[in-house]
């Protein structure tokens, strides 16, 4: 997790500065420009937040809590929090498992109804099937989507094992 979201952080914006050390040295780095964010898709992306917290403590997060109906099998958004901001930000989306895509897409969906553009959001997962992010892409094309492994089977059930409730 810490892996991905580091790379994530590696693809946002940031100005160059000088910073002095604890021994009083100076060393040219660099700083995030202001405006991120990340967003989670709970319940599994969740469990990706605490590596978004080591990097950068005081980042915003929102969430999203989308379930399949059981019937029609249909991605549906029960619930959406955001900073009141999220407009004018870059947006770390968080989810592990990508399967089918639909749950992104959705979220996504979500994003854009309150005036973010795809292409300020980059997708973190860990595991992603072919079809998940041909999915996405097709529906997004300036989304950002970063993983560990693409392969047609992707692990089930992440959530219950990272939370320990399988």
């Amino acid at each position: 997790i810490r892996l991905v979201v580091e790379e994530g952080l590696n693809q946002l914006p940031y100005t160059e500065c000088t910073v002095t050390t604890p021994t009083g040295h100076k060393y040219e780095g660099v700083r995030f420009e202001k405006g991120n964010c990340g967003v989670s898709i709970m319940r599994s992306g969740e469990a990706m937040e605490q590596g978004l917290r080591d990097c950068c403590r005081s980042i915003r997060i929102g969430k999203i809590l989308i379930q399949s109906d059981e019937e029609t099998q249909r991605a549906k958004v029960y619930y959406a929090k955001f900073p009141p901001d999220i407009y004018k930000r870059k947006v770390l989306l968080m989810y592990p498992i990508l399967s089918t895509g639909n749950t992104v897409i959705e979220a996504v969906k979500v994003l854009v109804e309150h005036g973010v553009q795809p292409s300020v959001i980059i997708l973190l997962s860990l595991f992603s099937t072919p079809h998940g992010a041909k999915s996405i892409i097709q529906e997004f094309p300036d989304i950002t989507i970063l993983t560990t492994e693409v392969h047609p089977v992707a692990p089930t059930h992440f959530g219950q094992k990272y939370f320990g409730t399988d």
